[in-house]
């Protein structure tokens, strides 16, 4: 940071002290500074070496960088901590609270007289009736607690706000982890192509000098060779392709690792898929952690608790009230003739509704209403969890399947070519055999990588279902 106050600096004595808004190219020059001094220091915070060596990024330091850096977990986080909170706030309303009262009031002086005493320590009476005297003090210590349905269904509200706000957490926990399992294998496959696109090229090379060779030595006509250069131009521009959808690939990844999305680094993960659970350990996975279905049941019970909430506005409520300290003509525990300022008082308050136009009623029926809705929707999502977890699992269980012959397949094909190019050799094969045998090598490899993509996208599916997996 240093360094790029120094840059910004120098750049600004160079463009002259008398020029006061910086022109598009100094901003352009500020921009490169800051981007040349930048990555540094961020390497070392993100855990890179100093020498400059690559971050090896597993998939689990993968998900945890996400967590802190993604916003919309970020979000479900703080709706979830405030929830809690919200929950302990409800609490506090059941319990009584105490506040300590002081006031000194001075009332203007009516002109008549009255006794001297408790009441006042001057014969002057207040001009305000409200008030006991000329000097009114209060020092007390009050407890107030309200006693009625309303308050109960509050912290019920909020337990169940709590809960839901847990599980729609768990949800953008779960969404994120399959997007950086995504992320993460499409990257790495597009690394594996990037390798294969690379070897394929090496091979349109090292076939067109063959062609070449055998021209030169009147074993194969000039079309083999014209051929050879066209899939070896091919191969370079796959080549190319390859290399910017790594790139993007690498830089799609980076936003949720890096503070710096250029920041290099390299990707580390099993060669083997890991297995499939069993479907009976799946379903009982979903039954028992799918948040979905947690955060349904828990807006069932918030609405329950608003229908509470709703007929406590029918019942009456009780308050209670302790006072205890002194309201005196004198700021003391005792008076002027030695008599006791302190003391206490209590009362108790029964307010029951009469009539409010059935306003209270119809917040009772509103309260229904939504009950009813949130049961239905209760009811969709153990329908679509249901249906969610057949189609995932069986996608899961198809793309597992399929690796095995996926990489059969691409084993067979570089054992196709390479036999392909040694009957070219001996004069056996033509030249269309040998591209034929390449294109489907490369697609064969390809199709392996996109197949590792699929099962482990899959999983993570199953994961955002069924927890981890």
């Amino acid at each position: 940071m240093l360094l790029f106050v120094k840059r910004c600096n120098e750049l600004r004595r160079r463009m002259g002290r008398r020029l006061r808004v910086p022109s598009s190219e100094a901003l352009v020059s500020i921009m490169l500074a800051a981007a040349a001094t930048f990555p540094q220091g961020h390497a070392q915070s993100n855990g890179a070496a100093g020498d400059g060596t690559p971050v090896v990024i597993t998939l689990d330091e993968a998900i945890r960088r996400a967590q802190a850096s993604e916003p919309a977990y970020a979000a479900a986080v703080a709706a979830s901590r405030t929830a809690g909170l919200d929950k302990s706030i409800a609490v506090a309303g059941l319990l009584p609270n105490v506040a300590y009262f002081n006031q000194g009031l001075y009332t203007e002086p009516n002109g008549a007289h009255g006794q001297v005493g408790q009441v006042s320590d001057t014969p002057d009476l207040p001009k305000f009736i409200a008030n006991n005297g000329v000097r009114e003090y209060f020092s007390q210590a009050i407890v107030n607690e309200t006693l009625g349905l309303g308050p109960v269904a509050a912290v019920r509200h909020a337990d169940a706000a709590a809960a839901m706000a847990k599980a729609e957490q768990e949800i953008a926990r779960r969404g994120l982890v399959a997007a950086v399992t995504t992320l993460f294998y499409s990257s790495l496959a597009a690394d594996h192509k990037l390798a294969v696109a690379d070897s394929a090229r090496q091979e349109a090379s090292d076939f067109t000098k063959l062609t070449s060779e055998r021209e030169q030595g009147r074993e194969a006509a000039h079309a083999d060779v014209v051929k050879a250069q066209l899939l070896e131009q091919q191969r370079d521009r796959d080549a190319e392709d390859a290399k910017v959808a790594a790139e993007k690939a690498r830089l799609d990844l980076g936003v949720l690792l890096f503070a710096d999305p250029r920041t290099a680094y390299t990707l580390s993960a099993p060669e083997t898929a890991p297995p499939l659970a069993s479907k009976d350990d799946v379903e009982q996975a979903a039954a028992r952690n799918n948040p979905e279905l947690k955060s349904a049941l828990a807006a069932v019970a918030a609405s329950n608790a608003d229908v509470q909430a709703a007929w406590g506005a029918l019942l009456p409520t009780a308050g209670l009230n302790v006072t205890y300290g002194i309201d005196a003509p004198q700021f003391a525990t005792n008076g002027p003739d030695g008599e006791r300022n302190l003391g206490y008082s209590a009362s108790l308050t029964v307010n029951v509704p009469v009539w409010d136009w059935l306003a209270s009623e119809h917040k009772v029926k509103q309260s229904e209403i939504r009950r009813d809705a949130s049961q239905v929707a209760l009811s969709a999502t153990q329908r679509r969890l249901i249906a969610q977890l057949e189609e995932a699992y069986s996608e899961a269980q198809a793309a597992r399947d399929q690796l095995a012959s996926l990489d059969l397949s691409a084993a067979t094909a570089e054992e196709s070519l390479r036999l392909t190019k040694l009957r070219y050799r001996g004069g056996e094969a033509t030249v269309l055999e040998v591209v034929d045998a390449e294109n489907a090598y490369v697609s064969a490899e390809n199709a392996r990588e996109d197949g590792r993509v699929r099962y482990e996208t899959a999983r993570a599916a199953l994961q955002t279902i069924t927890g981890t997996m």
